[in-house]
């Protein structure tokens, strides 16, 4: 089997970096294995060798008045600022409440990143089997374990296609820098994302760079070793510190809204944004997503599959910013809706946040069931009676 994919890999070189991982035990690129070896086929358009823009947004139904009904019910009773959409990908209706506001997308952005990577493999600017070298100045903040294997006299050699897993499925923030400064910083991220049509959604900046920001500081190297930002950040005075967060929550760098990501989730699992390859690829990654447990995928019944990618911004004055959860969920029938629930700033408890996104997530599979006549899923998900396990 490993001798065959090798044979392939030799005629396809996108492959490589899967056959890697695969003959070293990694189960979760099966799906990148096939997608890849089928090439860049199917029914994807191409203009001028690349691919063409996501079609122009077409009139939407209205939303299902239960549902609409339901999810204002949910966000009424949180009583702090939360926004949330919900998309039939194939019909196009769009359930929303706070939907087309700005919130902080906190790691929910290397969506875009990876997004920003797989169109630069499409085009031939680069290989997932590329290898890069990361040093001391790719280091960055917060959870990044690939940062914290690098040592200042040994750099870590690393695949596209690890950035990709590290980045998605385990959200390394180290990872997602390394890419963005392969693909040539924010800007050319952002400059992808309107090449596709998408719309309120940015990138912003490297993660070190915006969570610098947030806290009054700039960066510098030696943020990224052992809890040197953490401590540097403690001695901040307190209204720097008040007033850099009032400047990010009021104009997000890395903002986005509700309606604006589960328009792009669902382009990109029509197909639209990228090569029918990449875009196994993509959905692949958040179907390996594994942080969030106790989010979005604790509200759905058995049956129901969620790819999804998680964002928790910083801690001040005992409140969270930049708490969120979005994805792709497909019904026991294999329809399929995007999702996105966002809180902008939560004094809540982690169990009562879990909550909120269990009962939207419950919500729609509740609606699901009632427009077939099926069996009730189970009630929804009552503030405060998730576990207390911290989300990430």
């Amino acid at each position: 089997m490993l001798s065959d994919l090798l044979a392939r890999a030799r005629k396809r070189p996108l492959v490589l970096a899967a056959v890697a991982v695969v003959a070293a035990g990694g189960a979760w690129t099966t799906g990148w294995v096939a997608g890849h070896a089928q090439g860049r086929g199917g029914d994807v358009a191409m203009t001028g060798g690349e691919l063409q823009k996501a079609k122009a947004p077409k009139p939407r139904p209205p939303a299902p008045a239960d549902l609409q009904k339901d999810i204002e019910i949910l966000a009424e009773r949180y009583k702090e600022p939360v926004g949330v959409a919900i998309m039939d990908v194939e019909s196009g209706w769009i359930a929303h409440v706070e939907g087309d506001a700005l919130f902080p997308q906190q790691s929910v952005s290397k969506l875009w990143v990876a997004l920003a990577t797989l169109e630069s493999v499409d085009r031939g600017e680069t290989t997932l089997d590329r290898v890069v070298s990361m040093t001391a100045e790719d280091r960055s903040v917060f959870y990044q374990p690939l940062g914290r294997r690098i040592r200042d006299t040994r750099p870590v050699s690393v695949s596209i296609a690890e950035l990709l897993r590290w980045a998605i499925t385990e959200s390394d923030n180290s990872a997602n820098d390394k890419l963005m400064r392969e693909l040539g910083g924010a800007d050319a991220v952002t400059g992808l994302l309107s090449e596709k049509g998408l719309q309120n959604v940015r990138v912003g900046a490297y993660e070190r760079d915006l969570q610098a920001q947030i806290a009054g500081m700039s960066w510098r190297p030696e943020y990224g070793v052992d809890w040197n930002f953490q401590h540097a950040r403690e001695r901040l005075p307190n209204q720097v510190r008040d007033d850099a967060m009032a400047a990010y929550l009021a104009d997000p760098l890395d903002g986005a809204s509700p309606v604006g990501i589960v328009q792009a989730l669902a382009a990109l699992h029509r197909g639209e944004l990228l090569s029918p390859a990449s875009t196994q690829v993509m959905i692949g990654l958040l179907n390996d997503c594994r942080t969030g447990s106790r989010r979005l995928k604790a509200g759905l019944p058995a049956g129901w599959r969620l790819g999804h990618k998680t964002g928790t911004g910083q801690d001040w004055r005992g409140y969270s910013v930049g708490i969120n959860d979005v994805g792709l969920v497909t019904a026991p029938d294999g329809r399929v809706y995007a999702i996105a629930v966002m809180m902008r700033k939560t004094a809540k408890p982690v169990g009562n946040r879990q909550a909120f996104f269990q009962a939207a997530s419950s919500t729609l599979a509740t609606h699901w069931a009632r427009t077939r006549n099926a069996a009730p899923v189970g009630q929804v998900v009552a503030e405060g009676q998730a576990a207390t396990e911290p989300a990430l």
